[in-house]
């Protein structure tokens, strides 16, 4: 800048800590973020096979992709832009700058990252809370009509955001290069790091989806025969998008309060948001992993849910259980284990009776109950236990002149 003093050495060491500082930041949480989805991956594919995988599956993956394309950005303000964009500057300091100062290129390349990183941003936003929605769309498959229009409700509200979102950032500023003019000032709709519209545009979006999808699962998990303990386990875990919740709102305050310095600290937050946005959207499918893994050490609750769980009447669904009566999983098969048991895949929602009775096909097989029941009786721990016992026999012809039905339907898995 003319006639501007330069900056001192310790200005100089001081803005390259705090440049390092971030790097640092943003790329050990982008390196979490990825290796949550991994898991995850992981996690489903053990349990339902890669040939079973659903939308949310895939969707977490171009998050990862639009996370990677994100943190580049973020990379670059800090690095290329040294943290500059058209915002923070008074009359006087763009009518001195000029066109041939290296500060000029930056504050101009600054805020070209900036449109592209709220547009990028956005969209993150609207891939990670999609696959949200289609999980939840397998929790509720097989329930009532009313819980599924709660989730169709969420693709309007969360679509109808992100469009607020990218509008907000393609029709805030116009002529819309004037989002990297200097001088003269272009207002604070054409300064994209504080950009009022593109700012309450993106944050009443984000408050909005954010509260919706926290409460879509609730009413399904308090209705559900879960201990209480229970309960508020699987709902810390459902509803751990409140943290980003409040990054966002965090960020939002920096933008709006600090003209100077809030764009840097936005950013740094933004950071955050996204991160804990990856691994919130992942959490679900990540926590049954993490307790297998835990299984070893904590054996004897384990059991004793193992035990209660045959307690569950038929005619209920759980999450991640499958069909009536527990889960055939993609790992169950090929250990041959029984089903598998935590907090989250043991709550029951009772389903239509039509549902139960078209999962269940004998076809041509008739059974003979022949002779009258022997009945036993024995004395239990608790009282007496009255043993009924049937004789079964079937009809040979019936069998071999028949012609095998289709093999049963492989249950759908949730997790």
């Amino acid at each position: 800048m003319a006639d501007a003093a330069p900056p001192s050495p310790e200005a100089i060491a001081a803005a390259m800590a705090a440049a390092r500082t971030f790097n640092i930041t943003l790329w050990t949480l982008y390196s979490v973020g990825v290796c949550v989805t991994v898991l995850r991956t992981y996690s489903r594919f053990d349990q339902v096979g890669f040939s079973n995988f659903e939308a949310d599956d895939y969707l977490v993956w171009l998050a990862v992709l639009l996370y990677t394309v994100q943190a580049t950005l973020g990379y670059q303000i800090g690095n290329l832009a040294q943290g500059l964009a058209n915002n923070g500057m008074t009359d006087e300091q763009r009518m001195l700058l000029l066109p041939s100062d290296p500060e000029w290129d930056r504050r101009v390349i600054g805020s070209k990252v900036q449109v592209m990183g709220w547009t990028c941003y956005s969209t993150l936003m609207l891939v990670l809370k999609l696959a949200m929605l289609f999980f939840y769309l397998r929790l509720t498959n097989g329930l009532g009509r009313r819980y599924r229009l709660r989730v169709h409700a969420g693709f309007a509200i969360i679509i109808a955001g992100w469009l607020a979102s990218v509008l907000a950032v393609f029709l805030g500023c116009l002529p819309f290069h004037k989002y990297w003019q200097i001088n003269p000032n272009p207002g604070n709709s054409c300064q994209p790091a504080v950009s009022g519209p593109i700012v309450w545009a993106s944050f009443a979006a984000n408050v909005t989806s954010d509260i919706y999808l926290i409460i879509i699962p609730l009413p399904l998990l308090w209705g559900s025969r879960l201990r209480l303990v229970e309960k508020i386990g699987s709902t810390l875990v459902l509803s751990a998008g409140i943290f980003v919740l409040v990054c966002a709102t965090l960020k939002t305050v920096f933008v709006v309060t600090d003209d100077v310095n809030g764009a840097e600290l936005a950013g740094a937050w933004g950071t955050r948001e996204a991160f804990v946005a990856v691994v919130t959207t992942n959490l679900p499918m990540v926590f049954p992993l993490f307790k297998s893994w835990l299984k070893p050490l904590f054996g004897s609750t384990s059991q004793r849910t193992t035990d209660n769980k045959y307690k569950t009447p038929e005619g209920f669904r759980s999450i991640g259980g499958g069909g009536v009566g527990g889960s055939n999983s993609h790992s169950q098969f090929r250990r041959g284990n029984g089903n598998s048991s935590n907090i989250l895949t043991n709550v029951t929602f009772t389903e239509s009776e039509e549902r139960i009775v078209n999962e269940i096909k004998l076809q041509n097989v008739k059974t003979d109950i022949s002779g009258a029941p022997r009945t036993a009786c024995k004395e239990g721990d608790k009282g007496i236990v009255v043993l009924t016992e049937f004789d079964v026999s079937e009809d040979a012809r019936s069998v071999q002149h028949s012609e095998p039905g289709p093999p049963p339907a492989k249950p759908k898995e949730a997790w």
